[in-house]
């Protein structure tokens, strides 16, 4: 059945307790500093508490985690049945590592207060973790599709005993085409289950999995994606196309945290290499990356270590980093949808915020037609590098660092003189050895200058003519 209007809401936000929430779960989130709802929070929980199957829209950093997560660890401190292996009591669908490690960082602190266990699934990493604690048993599963439904289909997990389901950022899963896998583990769960889907925004594939998985929903929208954030100043900086790299160097070498978007993962990796070159410490983050590499570098971020990310739109959902002050779009996105999104990860949580759009002459008309379909009206400037302006929208001491010169060549080693045709066994698996690990996995690290062949085009951050994956 199609989702109810939307409830309005409420002149005066209540606190937890006036809104149901158990005792045991308010304490832990006051230590953690959560005293308030949020408006997401306060018009949800009355009915997810409840048991109602629910339909939350709010744009990225509204506070939809903690609206289902809380009512989630309710239901299921309410319960204390034995724990099976395989056989977890509830499910957390999150569309990319990145946004299912954060919802983990939420949930683990709480779930560890009521003695519940969870585990996180994601590709990317080895299975045989994932595996042994599906097979230990769990309470929660926090997971990306694809990786659980491989675990399902090698039967190391069965979702016949799932209580309560929730889809986090729906439009996104349909954007990366998950819903043929979201539907084949949905259709694994009862029906009788509650239901809780969370959306920026709700198109037609949003609401084809509204009208067939979930029942008589209440739906509750506390903004929309295109509702303006008023702490969120838009600025779009028209300048020459040789003139970007300097412009955005200005730009992040000022104090707080940047993070810089890019159209493809060439273009992160070629923007991150020159900024550090430049002496502006940067991490990159694409689908490029392995796993590994991600958590590093986002953590770097993340701590401060680093306060320049250089990412694709990978980021652009489902990251929460505090504090973030800028957002620059080195590469104007193809769509509103995705400026929207990106530049929400600032002025978040009721924080101010900048976003700044460069522009090229070529990019004229894309981005004027870009932010009149976001409902955006910017600030447009024309300037250069060393222009006094770049200190009003970033202001603070600029700070550079110097790169380390690059690692010495490691000296060669006389060969032995052999007779043609001959190798030893252990030249031969030295040979094998060297062929195995001649390609390494390369992450921008905070000071590192390496440069690879290709930084004569890295001007180009993006090919406007092929739009790489994510």
């Amino acid at each position: 059945m199609a989702a109810r209007r939307p409830q309005d809401l409420p002149s005066s936000t209540p606190s937890f307790a006036d809104l149901g929430l158990s005792a045991a779960l308010i304490a832990p989130l006051a230590k953690a500093g959560v005293t308030a709802p949020f408006p997401i929070q306060a018009v949800t929980l009355p009915d997810s508490l409840a048991g109602r199957d629910v339909l939350g829209r709010g744009r990225t950093g509204s506070g939809k985690t903690y609206a289902f997560v809380l009512p989630l660890l309710h239901r299921l401190a309410g319960d204390t049945r034995q724990r099976r292996p395989g056989r977890p009591r509830a499910l957390i669908l999150a569309p990319t590592r990145e946004l299912a490690t954060q919802i983990e960082a939420t949930l683990v602190p709480l779930a560890r207060a009521l003695s519940l266990r969870t585990v996180t699934i994601f590709g990317g990493v080895g299975a045989a973790p994932q595996i042994a604690a599906l097979r230990n048993g769990v309470d929660i599963v926090v997971a990306c599709p694809g990786r659980l439904d491989d675990h399902v289909r090698n039967g190391h997990a069965r979702l016949d005993a799932i209580e309560i389901t929730v889809l986090d950022e729906a439009d996104h899963m349909a954007d990366l085409g998950f819903l043929p896998v979201v539907k084949r583990l949905l259709d694994q769960t009862p029906r009788s289950g509650q239901r809780m889907l969370f959306s920026a925004t709700l198109d037609a594939a949003v609401d084809g999995l509204v009208r067939r998985y979930l029942n008589n929903p209440v739906t509750h929208s506390v903004d929309s994606a295109k509702s303006p954030v008023v702490k969120m100043a838009h600025h779009v900086l028209h300048v020459r196309h040789d003139d970007r790299l300097a412009v955005l160097t200005d730009l992040t070498s000022a104090p707080g945290r940047t993070l810089v978007f890019t159209r493809t993962k060439r273009g992160a990796k070629a923007l991150t290499r020159r900024l550090v070159a430049g002496g502006v410490p940067a991490v990159e983050l694409h689908g490029d990356l392995a796993q590994g590499a991600r958590t590093r570098n986002l953590n770097a971020f993340t701590e401060g270590s680093v306060q320049t990310l250089v990412a694709t739109d990978i980021a652009a959902r489902g990251i929460h980093v505090d504090d973030v002050a800028l957002v620059i779009h080195a590469d104007p996105p193809v769509e509103h949808k995705a400026y929207l999104h990106r530049s929400g990860r600032t002025a978040r949580a009721g924080a101010s915020g900048m976003v700044i759009t460069l522009m090229t002459d070529s990019q004229v008309t894309d981005v004027r037609n870009l932010t009149r379909e976001a409902g955006i009206r910017p600030t447009t400037t024309r300037l250069g590098p060393g222009d006094p302006f770049l200190a009003e929208l970033a202001p603070g001491e600029r700070t550079f660092v110097s790169p380390p010169p690059p690692a010495p060549e490691r000296e060669s080693v006389p060969r032995q003189r052999r007779a043609p045709g001959r190798r030893s066994a252990a030249q031969s698996t030295r040979t094998t050895q060297s062929t195995r690990t001649a390609q390494p996995a390369r992450t921008a690290q905070p000071g590192s200058g390496s440069r690879s062949s290709s930084s004569s085009n890295a001007a180009n951050f993006s090919s406007r003519s092929r739009v790489g994956r994510r």
